[in-house]
């Protein structure tokens, strides 16, 4: 029987097809790294948890994106990015589920983490919010991520909010010059959004719709009361 070597781990294969996603997730992984190491001087306190959340669900996506939507990674690659930690599980388990296919962060439907056993600002369909309601959600900087029409489709209106799965694969295509931007990444309903029907928030954890006065508040503001 040989010997066993204290100290030594052998290290698991990569399954095939990781170098087809390798770059994407290596570049969001270092922008990670950077935001954690940056100082956040002149900004709140909870502005500095956004990029954390908003890259975690950009990195989400794109793996979620790439198995569920376009197909163009193995179910074992997409189990092992899972298992790994490179994707967020329970955050693509959610997107699974109604009402909830472009939730940002599990963050924000923690009733623990807002007052009055509520959820964020946030996870309001826009048509239960008064007309010209705008507002960034406080720990998340999410614009708005309830499903329904009006829906944003990009919910940080940033480059966290696009669809990097879409862009790698224009760009194979031969579309060099595909670019999503922000302004075509905003605002839209089902049909913009590609035809998909999403569902509609219905009753259950996030069944209270917030009070007018609490609508007409900035995110932070509706937290602290």
């Amino acid at each position: 029987m040989p010997k066993r070597k204290w100290g030594y781990a052998k290290k698991k294969k990569r399954p095939e097809g990781y170098e087809y996603v390798e770059p994407t997730l290596t570049s969001l992984e270092n922008e990670l790294r950077e935001a954690l190491n940056t100082t956040h001087q002149g900004k709140r306190k909870r502005e500095s948890t956004w990029p954390i959340h908003q890259i975690n669900y950009q990195r989400s996506r794109y793996v979620y994106n790439m198995y569920y939507k376009y197909k163009k990674i193995s179910k074992e690659l997409y189990e092992y990015l899972l298992k790994q930690k490179v994707a967020d599980a329970d955050l693509i388990a959610k997107w699974k589920k109604p009402g909830y296919e472009k939730l940002c962060s599990t963050f924000v439907i923690d009733q623990r983490n807002f007052p009055f056993g509520s959820t964020s600002i946030c996870r309001v369909p826009r048509q239960n919010l008064d007309p010209g309601t705008t507002f960034q959600e406080a720990h998340t900087g999410c614009r708005g991520c309830a499903s329904g029409a009006g829906s944003h489709r990009n919910i940080f209106g940033n480059k966290y909010g696009q669809d990097l799965a879409l862009i790698q694969i224009k760009r194979e295509e031969g579309e060099d010059a595909f670019e999503l931007k922000f302004d075509d990444l905003g605002d839209d309903d089902e049909k913009n959004a590609g035809g998909a029907t999403e569902g509609t928030d219905g009753p259950g954890e996030e069944g209270k719709e917030l009070p007018k006065e609490a609508k007409e508040k900035t995110s932070d503001e509706a937290a602290a009361e």
